[in-house]
């Protein structure tokens, strides 16, 4: 019966055209609105998606109808007649209406819908496609069942998301801009460490259902992060009963581990978990080749370091919680987070030089690092919805984190102790959140809330130099503790409605911050104290319920991070120094966005195009620091590295997206962008004008071979870049997977290769008055993936399952 309806929702346009009556006297039908709203009648919340079916008693063969939004409603264009009506959503009870006569415009008003859990064995719990949806105002990224980042981790699905990319390194940019807000089910969490690169790395792709990327955010949103918003949220499911999944995998260089989600869902009580654990060693290599020339440019001396770096990352993530639904209109939800890891990782350096005689020698270094990490995060959410209305709410949450970190290391430096470092970090935090939102007339919304952020970071660095001793290096004190404490207070207002095909959301932030900076050993005392108000804009116009324009404009700001502030000097090197500056303050940038969203049956096309302009942007700077030490013999001088704030940048763009499915077994997406940034600044008498241009392009392939196997093709090139002094060359990597079901559906095998041509690497020369340099940095080889996953009470949906598709309009593809 679903497929015959389906049929006739394609066809009924064209039968419809075809048999209308001709002339100018031919009797139209009147043209009549349905309207209404569709809820999950447990929870209140909207249902995005349900299928609303009109059928025509007379002309059975006559059908249509349409699919609700986010905010679960939909409307419907008809003509004046007898219907029987029905409202359906998968895993849930069809709501039913039996020849219901339609003389004009009707509101069905709200329709709660229950859970029918005769057919849990039909459901699927967690979406096993990969689908992109996209919004003006954001873009998801459905995880489901993508093959490459299969026993993979939260860095590996971001570095999947469109419009976001994964340098090397780890670091995470958006749009080529690493000044990036990660939020964890819309708030900052400690799930993202102290590092969060770091921790993105260890968190298992399996725990993550969906990624947002938000461009233009919303006065709702805090301020921070000039590249924009990624929220990353995590899995949960809300069926009756008992339910997961358990995926097991291993790979070479060697890893294996375990995850696995549960949810058990009675009356009005939903107990959920996600925990895991994970082995993974990953190789790195680099290599670093130096001339130096003297004040002539004449040629001095020499250094090439070769670097091998083995690493090995291990450890438990675990989310427990419980939510209760207290009533039809209110829940409270708990969660507690834990996680504990050990890592280790061992770089060797071995060093060769060359003076300007030819005579040459050699060295080593070995830096064995041990490193500790443990995280505690308790969570309390709150929602209650007014008068049976899931858009007139009021939410709190609270949210308490414990993270500590302890890394240690001892220096050996051609075969005999050179130095012991050891760094702890220990950093309390308390997060509050309070939304309350109201509709107004029609269309109108008007919200009003607050945030607070109380972050305490304690950080003991202690250094020893055994040989040399601190005294034959002319180093004094250098070790210290910072006690570092950041409060932020926001409060926000914002206000949107839509006149017929014209919508707007305008919003105003004020956001408080105050910093202290205290160094213990010194007692060497800062305070920074700075306000910000951020208006927000977003402008919205329909050309067609498939074509349309937004125009976004918003302020953010970049505060520096308590290392960039710590004025005490840490030592990679005893030529080499980090000294940050307690005088930074931060930047703040203007952004206009001009984004167009169109749909086709099987294509939909997504662009934008930026321009962003800073001031005060936080820069680094290499400088001489005017002392020198001794250095295997020879008097060499002290380097620093520091930030500063130098006058301004401009930043501009644009961002496209693709999605095409010409069958139902193929699908594939894509993504652009090219950018361009434009620094201006002096600092010390010295000109640090630079400008960069750089892209890079994505392509996502998948596609279903004989035997239902899924074989999944990723490409990723990234641009070559370039700034006043160094030149990066482009980097290309291609990653494949291939899946099979199994047992009825039930489990599924996935093998993936990463970086198939061992190509992910960065390669960089730079030149300036004193020395030309050519480097190479490869974090990870290539890797190899096996994965087997087995549900229990989840089914996966077959293509064309989640909903009817009337005229085309849905926005997610495979791949």
């Amino acid at each position: 019966m679903r497929k015959i309806l389906l049929f006739a929702l394609i066809c009924i346009p064209f039968l419809h055209y075809a048999q209308r009556p001709q002339g100018q006297g031919a009797r139209q039908a009147q043209p009549i609105k349905i309207t209404g709203k569709v809820i999950d009648k447990d929870s209140g919340q909207p249902l995005e998606y349900a299928t609303l079916v009109l059928q025509s008693v007379r002309q059975p063969e006559k059908v249509t109808g349409g699919i609700s939004d986010t905010k679960g409603n939909f409307e419907v264009d008809a003509t004046a007649g007898m219907y029987n009506i029905s409202v359906e959503y998968i895993s849930y009870t069809t709501y039913k209406l039996e020849r219901q006569l339609l003389r004009g415009s009707t509101n069905l008003g709200t329709i709660a819908l229950s859970l029918d859990v005769s057919r849990l064995d039909e459901v699927e719990v967690i979406a096993e496609r990969t689908t992109v949806e996209l919004r003006l105002d954001k873009k998801i990224y459905n995880v489901g069942k993508d093959l490459t980042v299969s026993g993979g981790t939260v860095s590996d699905v971001l570095d999947n998301v469109p419009s976001v990319s994964v340098d090397v390194e780890g670091n995470v940019q958006l749009r080529g801009n690493d000044d990036v807000r990660i939020l964890i089910n819309g708030k900052p969490s400690a799930i993202t460490g102290l590092n969060s690169t770091e921790a993105l790395r260890q968190l298992p792709a399996e725990s993550i259902e969906k990624v947002e990327v938000i461009t233009s955010p919303s006065a709702r949103y805090d301020a921070e992060g000039s590249g924009g918003i990624i929220n990353i949220i995590l899995r949960r499911s809300k069926l009756q009963g008992l339910n997961g999944a358990l995926t097991l995998n291993g790979g070479y260089p060697l890893s294996a581990g375990i995850n696995g989600n549960l949810n058990y869902r009675t009356g009005n009580v939903n107990i959920f978990t996600n925990t895991g654990y994970n082995y993974r060693k990953r190789p790195g290599n680099s290599f670093n080749d130096t001339d130096f020339f003297d004040a002539d440019g004449a040629f001095t001396n020499a250094l090439r370091e070769e670097r091998d770096i083995e690493r090995i990352r291990k450890g438990v993530n675990a989310n427990f919680g419980v939510e209760w639904y207290v009533n039809e209109t209110a829940s409270i939800t708990q969660s507690i987070f834990v996680r504990d890891s050990d890592n280790e990782s061992e770089t060797t350096n071995n060093f060769f030089q060359r003076d300007l005689a030819g005579n040459t020698s050699s060295g080593f270094r070995f830096d064995p690092e041990t490193e500790k990490d443990e995280t505690f995060q308790y969570s309390f959410n709150f929602d209650k919805q007014f008068n049976g209305e899931s858009d007139h709410k009021l939410t709190f949450a609270f949210q308490y984190e414990k993270s500590d970190e302890v890394e240690e290391s001892l220096i050996v430096q051609n075969g005999f102790d050179s130095e012991s470092v050891r760094t702890a970090e220990d950093q309390r935090r308390v997060f509050m959140q309070t939304d309350y939102v109201v509709p107004l007339g029609e269309s109108g919304q008007f919200e009003i809330g607050y945030r607070g952020d109380f972050n305490k970071l304690n950080t003991d660095y202690d250094v020893a130099f055994i040989s040399p001793t601190e005294e034959e290096l002319g180093i004094t004190n250098p070790s210290n503790v910072l006690d570092y404490k950041e409060t932020i207070n926001a409060f926000y207002t914002q206000y949107g409605d839509k006149f017929n095909k014209f919508s707007f959301l305008a919003g105003l932030r004020y956001e408080a911050t105050r910093l202290i900076i205290n160094q213990i050993e010194t007692n060497d005392f800062n305070r920074n104290n700075f306000d910000g108000l951020f208006p927000t804009l977003n402008l919205n116009y329909e050309l067609s319920e498939k074509e349309s324009f937004q125009l976004g404009y918003n302020r953010r700001i970049r505060r520096p991070r308590s290392f960039f502030l710590n004025p005490f000097p840490s030592r990679s090197s005893p030529t080499n120094l980090f000294q940050g500056n307690p005088n930074l303050t931060p930047s703040f940038s203007n952004q206009v966005d001009l984004g167009y969203l169109k749909r086709w049956e099987k294509f939909t096309f997504n662009g934008s195009i930026y321009f962003q302009h800073a001031t005060d942007v936080i820069s680094f700077i290499t400088e001489d620091t005017g002392e020198d030490t001794f250095f295997d013999g020879e008097q060499v001088s002290i380097l620093r590295r520091t930030p500063v704030n130098l006058a301004s940048n401009d930043r501009y763009g644009i961002d496209l997206t693709a999605t095409y499915r010409p069958t139902r077994k193929w699908n594939l997406n894509t993504n652009f962008n090219l950018f361009n940034l434009v620094t201006r600044g002096d600092f010390n008498g010295q000109n640090f004008d630079a400008e960069n241009l750089s892209w890079f392009i994505r392509l996502n392939n998948k596609i279903t071979l004989p035997g239902s196997v899924d074989w999944q093709t990723r490409v990723f090139y990234r641009g070559p870049t370039e700034n006043a002094q160094t030149r990066s060359q482009g980097i290309f990597s291609l990653d494949l997977a291939f899946s099979k079901d199994l047992f009825k559906e039930k489990a599924s095998l996935a093998f993936n290769i990463s970086d198939v041509f061992n190509s992910r690497r960065r390669v960089s020369e730079t030149i300036t008055p004193f020395f030309v340099n050519d480097s190479e940095f490869q974090w990870r080889v290539r890797s190899y993936n096996l994965a087997f996953t087995y549900r229990f009470n989840q089914k996966k949906r077959r293509g064309g399952e989640r909903q009817r598709d009337f005229g085309g309009d849905g926005e997610e593809f495979e791949g």
